[in-house]
């Protein structure tokens, strides 16, 4: 027996898609990527973290005050607009900046490079970051050798011309990080501070000149000025 319905659409072929659309429905039923499952251990902020801040913060406390029981810190006499101290030094967070002083106009240390700085700070993180922290040396060893003593010639001899003198407290840095960065290339031993160094990224090498930069500026600038901001020595000289 035949059924004379006929059915709700007819397929209908055409060569103008326009007057003939072709409508295609695909329902795929429920999937999820596949992410592989990592059992890491997983503890709560409270109490696991917070305790271990909190003995942080009771253990400065005690340092700080038996510092403070052990060595006299004086104040100084009241200011006197009249008379200004030689060397006037800025608290020892600053120092490092006004260590800059000494080689680059105020422009140029006070208001470009912290303002430089400051910028990074805010479009960092707006880059796309690789969290795996890829070691530097894994790829491409002798093209990135090249790259270590370029970049390091070219950074010294920057800190060696623009300023009034050699920043010898920037250059130094500088040498120290590129040295470390080739001792993989330079020194073959299987040592574990070798392939500790080897597995550094980049981003670690980076963050490390700008911090070991920072420290060396500020020590000179608290233990190594006198008057004038001349170069003394604290053993000889005392620390002014």
């Amino acid at each position: 027996m035949k059924s004379n319905l006929k059915p709700e659409f007819e397929v209908v072929e055409g060569t103008d898609a326009r007057q003939v659309p072709v409508r295609l429905l695909v329902v795929q039923e429920e999937a999820r990527p596949a992410v592989e499952l990592q059992d890491e251990p997983v503890v709560m902020t409270f109490p696991h973290l917070f305790v271990r801040e909190l003995i942080a913060l009771v253990a400065a406390s005690l340092f700080i005050v038996v510092i403070s029981l052990l060595f006299d810190a004086p104040l100084e006499e009241l200011a006197n607009p009249q008379k200004t101290p030689n060397p006037a030094k800025a608290p020892w967070y600053f120092l490092g900046l006004q260590e800059l002083l000494h080689y680059y106009p105020p422009v140029i240390s006070g208001v470009v490079l912290p303002g430089l700085v400051v910028t990074a700070l805010a479009v960092i993180p707006y880059f796309n970051v690789n969290v795996q922290r890829t070691p530097f040396w894994a790829t491409h060893k002798p093209q990135k050798i090249v790259g270590v003593l370029v970049a390091t010639g070219v950074v010294t001899l920057i800190f060696y011309i623009t300023g009034a003198h050699p920043i010898w407290p920037l250059i130094g840095p500088t040498w120290l990080i590129g040295l470390c960065m080739l001792l993989p290339v330079l020194v073959r031993a299987d040592l574990r501070v070798l392939r500790w160094v080897e597995t550094r990224s980049l981003a670690f090498w980076i963050f490390t000149w700008f911090l070991v930069a920072a420290v060396v500026m500020s020590v000179i600038g608290v233990f190594f000025r006198g008057p004038a901001w001349s170069f003394t020595l604290p053993w000889v000289d005392g620390i002014y």
